[in-house]
């Protein structure tokens, strides 16, 4: 009887152990470390920033200890017709792409099917022999180089050191001769693969040598099509396989569903006036349209392209939380999730802060200045989604509006001090 009662103990704790690796819903704030009163304070001002037209809405995720303490949605997806914003609603997540690709290539690397420090070239023979750019006529777009020191390895990519930038949103001289080369942003390209593209970007010249600076560029783009390379199967069957089913993340896509297609949140931007209004091109320009997440291509931009909810992409983010396992599966090894998360540009000079790999990482003096303490890890997406992982405070953050720029960017600052006020454990 003994013996029973101890097994039945043991299956209780293994399925306690189980089940905390997955989010669900607090009672209520309280039971999640979290004070109702003081919560009451980030509703209030974001019906505010609705009121006053600093945003036409946004979703909100607050996780803490694996508990969802706060889970809303303010404002409206269509503020012409005054149709409501919904917490299901799907965002273009952008550069928040670029940590599901990060994961991608540290598996791979968990396999046993590359190194970090692999040289790119190894695997997409362009990137062999890079020259650095010297001078650039901006007239004619002629430029001159000097030999790369090195070659660009998986790691520099991974901290965007590898002196490669962006296309269309860069320095002047990366666009330029990007443009003349027919290199994107990565978005809505039908007119080549991605491996033709970053084929023909190795032959192109870094904007620094390698390693000795961080250069936000392609850099993850590359990384996508490395994913590719090494695995035989594109990004889209990868992330899908591998990642988002074991996950559970059923609304995050490259292309988002017709059936799917009414819940993708209008893309809104500042008028001359100050108004909000919907935007009818993006950023990026170029074939890029605001639409693209409806259009079909097999160019996979691991930098950008996915579109998701907040709560699929919190149960990503709980999965890094939880040392690379959630709800019984194991993506990554902690000591992957540990290098990650970790300062992996040494001295580099990048303000406050560090960067590992795939992550802005929160260093000591960073958290100083902010209530996010130091080993916290974010990044964000250009169509105004924000995420940050307090590891110390167990804590998941998400703040999702579908905006362009705009002048009021202190709202993500202030979701982020309205959270950590009303942390009350």
């Amino acid at each position: 009887m003994k013996k029973l009662l101890l097994i039945a103990l043991l299956v209780l704790i293994q399925l306690d152990i189980i089940l905390a690796q997955k989010i669900v819903p607090a009672i209520n704030p309280e039971a999640g470390g979290f004070s109702s009163a003081r919560l009451q304070r980030l509703d209030n001002a974001m019906n505010e920033w609705v009121q006053k037209e600093w945003m036409n809405g946004a979703a909100a995720m607050i996780i803490h200890d694996g508990k969802i303490v706060y889970h809303k949605a303010v404002g409206y997806n269509d503020l012409e017709n005054k149709i409501a914003l919904k917490k299901d609603d799907i965002f273009r997540i952008a550069s928040q792409t670029k940590a599901v690709t990060s994961v991608a290539i540290m598996m791979l690397m968990e396999e046993g099917k590359l190194l970090l420090d692999d040289p790119v070239s190894k695997y997409i023979p362009s990137f062999k022999k890079q020259g650095v750019l010297d001078k650039f006529n901006a007239a004619d777009t002629t430029y001159t180089t000097v030999p790369a020191k090195k070659e660009i390895t998986i790691r520099e990519l991974l901290t965007h050191t590898s002196g490669l930038d962006y296309a269309q949103i860069g320095s002047k001289e990366s666009n330029a001769i990007y443009a003349k080369n027919k290199i994107t942003g990565g978005l809505g390209v039908t007119n080549s693969t991605l491996l033709e593209a970053m084929t023909r970007l190795g032959k192109l010249p870094l904007m620094h040598q390698p390693g000795e600076k961080f250069t936000y560029g392609l850099n993850t783009d590359l990384l996508g099509c490395l994913v590719e390379v090494i695995s035989g199967t594109s990004l889209n069957d990868f992330f899908r396989i591998r990642i988002f089913e074991p996950l559970e993340m059923k609304d995050t896509y490259f292309y988002v569903p017709q059936e799917k297609a009414a819940r993708l949140v209008n893309l809104y931007k500042e008028n001359e006036e100050g108004h909000l209004q919907k935007s009818t091109k993006t950023i990026l320009n170029g074939p890029t349209v605001v639409n693209y997440p409806f259009i079909k291509t097999g160019y996979y931009s691991g930098g950008g392209g996915l579109s998701s909810t907040i709560y699929d992409y919190a149960v990503f983010l709980q999965m890094l939380l939880n040392n690379g396992k959630y709800n019984g599966k194991q993506l990554l090894s902690r000591n992957s999730v540990r290098m990650m998360t970790m300062n992996q540009v040494g001295d580099l000079n990048m303000g406050v802060n560090k960067f590992g790999l795939g992550f802005q990482v929160v260093t000591e003096k960073g958290s100083a200045k902010t209530p996010a303490r130091e080993g916290t890890f974010s990044w964000s997406g250009a169509f105004s989604t924000f995420y940050w992982v307090d590891p110390k405070e167990k804590l998941v953050l998400l703040f999702f509006r579908q905006q362009e720029g705009g002048s009021h960017g202190e709202v993500v600052e202030k979701f982020r001090n309205l959270t950590y006020q009303a942390i009350a454990d």
